[in-house]
C-alpha cells in the first residue's frame, strides 16, 4: 500500500486514507450566477472538492462569490497566465491547479510557488496527454505513460526549487492503459497524493466505463488520494459515479446492490424488479448488502449472504434477512416486503 505525503487542503487532508470525490463546473466563467447555483447543487450530491476554470481576470470573481456559498474547498484550474494564479491566491482560493510548463519562466513559476506557499495553498500539477512539452513529445514519439510520469518529475522538481512541498499530481490520458501505466510509474517515484482520472473519458455511457477501469484499477492497487469521473454530462453525474466507484470495490460504506443476470430458469420478472429496488434504494443511507436474485440455484445462498435479499421461484420470491427466511411472498408483494425488511435494519 503507497503512503501519501499528507497534503491538506482547506479542512481536507490528502493521504489521510480517505479518498476525495470532485468535480468542476462547466457553466461559463462569465456566469457567475449560474456557477454558483451549480456549486451548491455538487456540493448537495456530495461533490467533496469543486474545481472552477479561471480562463482571465474577470473569472477572478468566481471566487469569493462561490467560496460564500459552498463549505467544501474550491480549486481554481490556471493555464498560461500565471498572474491568474496569483490572483486566485489573493482571493482565497483554496487550491491552484496549474501545469508549471505552460506557466511561463522559472521566476514565474517561482512566484506562485512562493505566494502559495505564504498563505498555505497546494497546488496540482495536472500533466495530460494532449499539452506534454515539445521536447517529450520528440523523446518519445508520442505521449507515452514514461513521457507523461517525466513531464510531471519535472515539474515536481521545478516546484520543490523554490522549497514548494504541498503538492498533488495527476497525469491523465484519454487512453485507459495508458494512464493507469503512468500513475503507476509515478507513484514508484513520488510520495505527493495522486489525483486520478481518465481525461476526455466521454459520454456518460463511455465515460462511466473507461473511468471505472482506470480509477477502479488503481485504487485497488492502494493508489490514489483523490478522484473525478471526466463525462461529458452534467457535473453531479460525475460525482454519483465517482462514488458508485469507490463503492463498487469497497473502498467506502452504503447500499451494495448484487443482482443476478438472469437466465432460463428464472420464472419472475427480475430485471423489472431489480431496476425498481436500485431505484427505491438511490436515497437509503445504511451500509448494507442487498441481493436479489432469480432462481434457486445461487438465489439463496447469495440471498443468504446479503443483509437482505430475495429468491425468486415460480411467481414468487422468498426474502431472506441475515439468512433466515422471513417468509415467501407473490411477485407484486416482493418489493414492498424487501423494502420494509430493509427500513428495519
Amino acid at each position: 500500500m503507497r503512503k501519501a505525503k499528507p497534503v491538506k487542503i482547506k479542512d481536507l487532508t490528502l493521504g489521510g486514507g480517505k479518498i476525495y470525490v470532485q468535480s468542476m463546473l462547466n457553466v461559463p466563467s462569465f456566469d457567475i450566477e449560474g456557477n454558483v447555483r451549480q456549486a451548491e447543487e455538487l456540493e448537495r450530491a456530495g461533490c467533496e472538492i469543486i474545481r472552477v476554470s479561471i480562463p482571465d481576470e474577470p473569472a477572478l470573481r468566481l471566487i469569493p462569490a462561490i467560496k460564500d456559498k459552498i463549505s467544501v474547498p474550491l480549486v481554481a484550474d490556471i493555464h498560461f497566465d500565471y498572474r491568474l494564479a496569483l490572483g486566485a491566491a489573493e482571493r482565497g482560493i483554496d487550491k491552484i491547479r496549474i501545469n508549471p510548463g505552460n506557466i511561463g519562466s522559472p521566476e514565474r513559476v517561482k512566484s506562485v510557488a512562493e505566494e502559495c506557499r505564504r498563505r498555505n495553498i497546494p497546488i496540482r500539477i495536472g500533466v495530460n496527454s494532449g499539452s506534454l512539452e515539445k521536447g517529450l513529445l520528440e523523446k518519445y514519439g508520442s505521449p507515452t505513460a514514461e513521457a507523461l510520469c517525466e513531464s510531471a518529475m519535472n515539474e515536481i522538481r521545478e516546484l520543490e526549487r523554490w522549497d514548494f512541498e504541498d503538492i498533488v499530481v495527476s497525469l491523465k490520458s484519454s487512453d485507459v492503459e495508458r494512464t493507469i501505466k503512468a500513475y503507476r510509474l509515478i507513484s514508484e517515484q513520488t510520495c505527493h497524493p495522486l489525483h486520478l482520472g481518465v481525461t476526455e473519458a466521454g459520454t456518460y455511457k463511455t465515460g462511466l466505463i473507461k473511468s471505472a477501469i482506470g480509477i477502479g484499477s488503481l485504487l485497488c492497487d492502494g493508489i490514489g488520494e483523490t478522484i473525478r469521473v471526466s463525462l461529458t454530462d452534467d457535473p453531479v453525474r460525475e460525482v454519483e459515479a465517482g462514488f458508485d466507484i469507490l463503492r463498487a470495490i469497497g473502498k467506502i460504506g452504503g447500499v451494495r446492490l448484487i443482482s443476478c443476470p438472469t437466465c432460463g430458469r428464472t420464472k419472475i420478472d427480475l430485471i423489472g424488479l431489480a431496476n425498481k429496488v436500485e431505484k427505491a434504494l438511490s436515497g437509503v443511507d445504511k451500509n448494507i448488502t442487498v441481493a436479489v436474485m432469480g432462481c434457486v440455484v445461487n438465489g439463496p445462498g447469495e440471498a443468504k449472504e446479503a443483509d437482505v435479499g430475495l429468491a425468486g421461484g415460480d411467481g414468487k420470491a422468498v426474502i431472506f434477512k441475515k439468512g433466515e427466511i422471513v417468509g415467501t411472498f407473490s411477485e407484486e408483494e416482493a418489493l414492498s416486503a424487501l423494502l420494509k425488511e430493509i427500513d428495519k435494519l
